[in-house]
């Protein structure tokens, strides 16, 4: 099973959706975790919208913090504009990426940022082995 791991800000919107989209892609081969730099203590609305649009459910889930994760060393960690505040995890593959916030963003545009981080989520999930190539 890999470990993956995805961190913003404020874990209330791109990091939440990366950790959905990693459970439903990846399945029993996968165990995903979010967290933030400075974390909100609640998911946006529009996130948890945005997801149950599409048939995910993040309405349980909560904001939480980098000193809440699990001491290990994870498969694959993405950081997502926290910049300097994103600690150096132990992390055999990790990678920044260049995803907006799509906090105040219209709706329509919020989909997008989230069709994008749907996106790059299966692209990492082929690129460690947690999802057939295509």
């Amino acid at each position: 099973m890999k470990r993956v791991l995805f961190v913003c800000v404020e874990n209330s919107n791109r990091s939440q959706m990366a950790e959905a989209f990693a459970r439903m892609h990846g399945g029993d081969k996968v165990e995903a975790f979010s967290a933030g730099s400075r974390p909100s203590g609640v998911v946006n609305p529009r996130a948890i919208e945005a997801m149950r649009e599409i048939g995910c459910d993040l309405s349980s889930h909560r904001s939480k913090s980098i000193d809440d994760l699990p001491d290990v060393e994870f498969d694959f960690v993405a950081t997502m504009g926290c910049g300097d505040a994103c600690p150096d995890l132990r992390a055999v593959l990790r990678e920044d990426w260049q995803i907006p916030d799509p906090k105040h963003l219209p709706p329509d545009r919020f989909r997008t940022v989230r069709d994008l981080i749907e996106s790059e989520v299966r692209a990492m999930l082929r690129r460690i082995g947690a999802l057939p190539s295509q």
